[in-house]
């Protein structure tokens, strides 16, 4: 269960709710900032992609370690953001649903983009940097099978489709590794605040919806290996950065699972301190007033003023006398 409404603001009549479903434009326009930065990774991952890696020297004995088939992908490469984005997203916004924190919608989404997309920036910029040819490199240098070598180097000379060439120098770390554990690391953080898994409840079914995640995850990279296309050290570094900057994506915007508020985001709390702060203010500038008026309006203070005016009135009519 959530945690309760601070005491002032619960035993206040008007007290704001807990489930918070308005100010959605006003939280976006404070992270205006974030979402442009967001913006800017997409552009500067698109060009990453863009721009041709680091070709590293393959000799003609390294060849025979990169002969391994040139197999299709299991999870196909549009599959990757169905999985570690848009599959999060949808069971971000069916707690939505059931709890309207408008606070806990809109960080969630923002850790689980900025999650996913520093990791691809990190992804492809080692791809770029490294230059590690794939398991499969062969068959993408020689499409035919007929190796060719520089003379003197005895350095591979490539005669296939340039593109498919190209993606034979990304093979260090698996971008369908690292983006699954971003994301999903992400969903596995955020599900464990939102259930409470470390409650020391006891409860391994807890875990178990936990390790989901995780375990969907692992078999992407599983399936890297198995489709040749990367290295074991590939997906094994791949899932350690994916897993890292979720880590650190998820705590820059809500509490440690394990804390006592770790159900809603850190903006939430703070914003129900700021309005238990005006409730505060707003209630004793209510009870001054009334006073104010209990005292004026009251038949004491009446005939307090009445008796005032008669002796100021006499008081006058003895100094005309005299």
């Amino acid at each position: 269960m959530p945690p309760p409404l601070p005491p002032v603001a619960a035993a206040r009549p008007g007290a704001p709710r807990l489930y918070l479903k308005t100010h959605g434009t006003r939280v976006a326009r404070l992270h205006l900032l974030d979402w442009v930065v967001l913006a800017v990774l997409v552009a500067l991952d698109g060009a990453l992609n863009a721009i041709e890696p680091f070709h590293r020297f393959v000799g003609e004995d390294m060849v025979a370690d990169l002969r391994y088939p040139l197999k299709d992908n299991t999870v196909p490469v549009w599959a990757v953001p169905v999985l570690a984005v848009f599959a999060p997203m949808a069971i971000v916004a069916g707690i939505y649903v059931r709890r309207r924190n408008v606070y806990d919608l809109h960080h969630a989404i923002l850790g689980l983009l900025f999650s996913v997309l520093i990791t691809a920036i990190l992804t492809d910029a080692i791809k770029d940097g490294v230059g590690r040819p794939r398991p499969n490199f062969f068959w993408r240098c020689f499409p035919d099978g007929l190796p060719r070598y520089d003379n003197v180097t005895r350095e591979v000379i490539c005669h296939g489709d340039p593109g498919v060439i190209k993606e034979g120098y990304k093979s260090f770390p698996s971008g369908h590794t690292s983006w699954s554990f971003a994301g999903l690391g992400f969903l596995s953080w955020y599900l464990a605040g939102k259930i409470k898994a470390f409650d020391r409840g006891g409860h391994v079914a807890k875990l178990c919806i936990v390790a989901m995640p995780l375990l969907l995850a692992a078999m992407v990279a599983v399936s890297r290996v198995d489709d040749y296309w990367h290295h074991w050290q590939d997906v094994f570094t791949a899932g350690v950065l994916g897993l890292v900057v979720a880590s650190f994506c998820y705590l820059q915007f809500f509490p440690p699972p394990s804390g006592e508020q770790g159900f809603w985001p850190h903006s939430y709390f703070e914003h129900m301190l700021t309005l238990e702060g005006e409730i505060e203010v707003q209630s004793a500038a209510s009870s001054s007033r009334h006073l104010s008026l209990t005292l004026d309006s009251s038949p004491g203070r009446a005939g307090t003023e009445m008796r005032t005016s008669s002796q100021a009135l006499d008081t006058m009519e003895s100094g005309r006398r005299s």
